[in-house]
């Protein structure tokens, strides 16, 4: 949706619905700058979602070779 800041003074709650419905918003001003509303979109993770997706090496806590002298 495109509109000019004279429009969207007078359609503003038109404006903010059709943000709430994910769609996008563009004003543009008098000079030409654009101001763009977009909705804010917020993932919850849920918990369990990454089970079984990382796997832990069986010597994932055995002293690494390259650090065998700063363990001296």
């Amino acid at each position: 949706m495109l509109a000019n800041l004279a429009e969207a003074a007078l359609k503003w709650p038109d404006f903010v619905t059709a943000v709430l419905r994910g769609e996008a918003v563009e004003l543009v001003g008098d000079d030409g700058t654009t101001v763009r509303l977009v909705p804010e979109v917020k993932h919850a993770p849920k918990f369990g979602s990454a089970r079984g997706l990382i796997e832990m090496a069986d010597d994932f806590d055995a002293p690494l070779e390259d650090m065998a002298e700063y363990m001296k």
